[in-house]
């Protein structure tokens, strides 16, 4: 036991570090999702065959992008990202802004995924309503689509987030940082598998809390529940 306390208290600094970079991991594939796979996945949706902004080319396209990003092996991708990265950052592994890059890429495709498919489940009665009312696309999504999928959006977040933070682990893999790398190189590499399983321990505690937030948040905001 002493030699185990001792080992967590010569590799805690190192952990403290790789949870800062799984964090900044983890911020940059949230913000990509929102920013950028919230509005895809709503005009995924909104070009679909018989929606307000129907265009089959345009929505053949964007599926293709998300299908294939989507269905990539995600260390591949990894790997195939790093000449381009390299080329627009400057390095492509060693720091989590770089590590981040294949991590945001699929984090928007499958964000996307998730939110076309809540606004899928929704009645075509809602844009028959907001038709009715005279509102624009924007008023659909603004005042209609979005508050009727809410709850279900904030479901979809929640289990994305759990698949980024798996992601975030491989980067471990090509040296991109974060508690993957920490498991991989100080626990087994080293034959310390105590401390690769004290950095699994806190990856499923983190997974834990982030979903207890997330279906809070999402019955929340559940009009069935309120």
């Amino acid at each position: 036991m002493d030699e185990f306390l001792a080992r967590m208290t010569k590799y805690l600094p190192k952990l403290i570090e790789s949870l800062f970079e799984t964090g900044t991991m983890m911020l940059l594939a949230c913000a990509a999702a929102i920013v950028l796979g919230l509005p895809l996945g709503i005009y995924l949706y909104l070009t679909a065959k018989r929606k307000p902004l129907e265009n089959q080319l345009i929505n053949n396209i964007l599926n293709a992008f998300v299908n294939i990003v989507r269905s990539f092996p995600f260390l591949l991708l990894v790997v195939a990202l790093q000449p381009i990265v390299r080329k627009v950052y400057g390095r492509a592994t060693g720091d989590p802004i770089a590590a981040s890059f294949p991590l945001m890429l699929i984090a928007v495709a499958l964000y996307a995924r998730f939110v076309e498919q809540s606004l899928l489940e929704l009645g075509p009665e809602i844009i028959e309503t907001a038709r009715s009312m005279g509102a624009t696309t924007f008023q659909l999504v603004r005042y209609f689509l979005i508050p009727e999928t809410k709850s279900s959006l904030v479901i979809g977040f929640t289990t994305a987030f759990v698949s980024f933070l798996s992601y975030s682990t491989i980067m471990g893999v090509v040296g991109g940082g974060g508690i993957g790398d920490f498991a991989i190189r100080y626990g087994y590499q080293r034959y310390e598998t105590d401390i690769m399983y004290i950095a699994i321990v806190v990856m499923i505690l983190l997974v834990q809390i982030i979903q207890w937030a997330g279906f809070k948040l999402a019955k929340h905001f559940d009009k069935r529940t309120n």
